[in-house]
């Protein structure tokens, strides 16, 4: 049986880390399923390779095809330098809804880290991905638009507001920030985990993150009062078989990531802090070139290495793949075939416990070997043959 996957070659590193992810995840279908399953590739552009060979970023027979299609894994995707949309990412997101931003954290033992244990961050990270900054309204300072929209605040609501300001505005729904928690709050029960976190700013910004904190625990509440309790409630005898419903105040989670990373499971932020955290956890268990990441709307999910287009290793062959073939493990249980997902990743940890990996993880490891991308990709063909 064939499996249809659309895949985005992606920008400067993409096509390096796509010619190995792509073998390796046959591979493990094949070994996992005696054949008898596999993965049917079709390609889409998007990005420098679409707009040499269609004129544009982003074709709309890209767009036409992801809007009937399940499942999708890019590589990283630049932005249009000098005009045009802000971000091929953000734009995608938008254009799909894909308002989920899924990031599972945790330690590949070996892989050298900054702190001390870093076995003990195992978190899944939903970030809310269409509203707050990626939604946001903003003019230049000295600007028309700037001065016409100071003076009706301050006109109409005696905002204060220096002259020659820079003005933002960020937008969060109820809507948007419920179904978020809603589908942490299910990710958590579905997986046995112990807590849901909210992370806010919602000291300072009350309406609006305070808002998702307050939407948050309405979700819990209403739709998942039965399995649910807040932690100010919980006691060890009635929060037994619960899902605890925790929140944190942005700035203090960081602390809390680095000082009690092992009580806390799944994390639920509005999109800029959701950003924010996402690196700051990738960085306690060795950076983004191990963190595997996927966007999913209702209909859509959309598998993604987490990093960038890393253009000053682009063409040399040194870029690690370990995010988009992660990425690409995500896929694969998200598909139903966990067997092959876990031989990706027992893959890649023999090759870091033989010490036999890509250049920028190879700098952190004492006495490991410095290997090509494409080597890198031989051998994790080997380890799962």
């Amino acid at each position: 049986m064939k499996h249809t996957v659309y895949w985005i070659e992606g920008d400067g590193i993409g096509p390096e880390i796509w010619k190995v992810t792509r073998p390796v995840l046959d591979a493990a279908m094949q070994a996992a399923t005696d054949g008898e399953e596999e993965l049917e590739w079709v390609e889409l552009l998007a990005g420098e390779k679409a707009t040499r060979l269609t004129g544009s970023p982003l074709p709309q027979e890209t767009l036409d095809t992801l809007k009937t299609a399940s499942v999708a894994i890019k590589g990283p995707l630049g932005t249009p330098v000098g005009g045009g949309m802000r971000s091929l990412n953000v734009a995608m997101r938008q254009a799909f809804d894909l308002y989920a931003c899924i990031r599972p954290v945790s330690w590949f033992e070996g892989i050298s880290t900054p702190v001390k244990h870093p076995e003990n961050v195992n978190m899944v990270i939903f970030r809310e991905n269409t509203e707050d900054v990626y939604a946001g309204i903003e003019y230049q300072a000295g600007s028309a638009e700037a001065e016409k929209l100071a003076a009706f605040l301050r006109s109409e609501f005696g905002a204060k507001i220096r002259e020659a300001s820079a003005i933002g505005i960020k937008p969060m729904s109820a809507f948007c920030s419920k179904r978020l928690v809603r589908r942490a709050i299910r990710y958590a029960l579905d997986h046995h985990l112990p807590s849901v976190t909210l992370v806010h700013k919602g000291n300072i910004m009350k309406f609006t993150e305070g808002g998702f904190r307050a939407w948050g625990y309405e979700v819990a509440r209403e739709e998942f009062g039965d399995v649910t309790i807040p932690e100010k409630e919980a006691t060890p005898e009635n929060s037994k078989g619960k899902i605890i419903i925790k929140d944190r105040i942005a700035d203090a989670m960081f602390q809390e990531a680095l000082l009690r990373p092992e009580q806390y499971s799944v994390l639920a932020l509005p999109n800029l802090n959701g950003d924010y955290i996402s690196d700051a956890l990738a960085a306690q268990v060795g950076g983004l070139g191990m963190a595997p990441g996927v966007n999913m709307s209702d209909t859509l999910a959309l598998f993604e290495a987490t990093h960038g287009t890393a253009p000053t290793a682009a063409g040399k062959d040194i870029a690690n793949p370990g995010s988009l073939l992660l990425s690409g493990a995500l896929m694969l249980e998200h598909l139903g075939f966990a067997a092959a997902a876990d031989k990706v990743r027992q893959a890649i940890l023999k090759a870091i416990a033989d010490k036999t990996v890509t250049p920028d993880l190879a700098a952190e490891m004492p006495g490991a070997q410095a290997v090509s991308c494409s080597k890198f990709g031989e051998i994790l063909l080997e380890n799962i043959r």
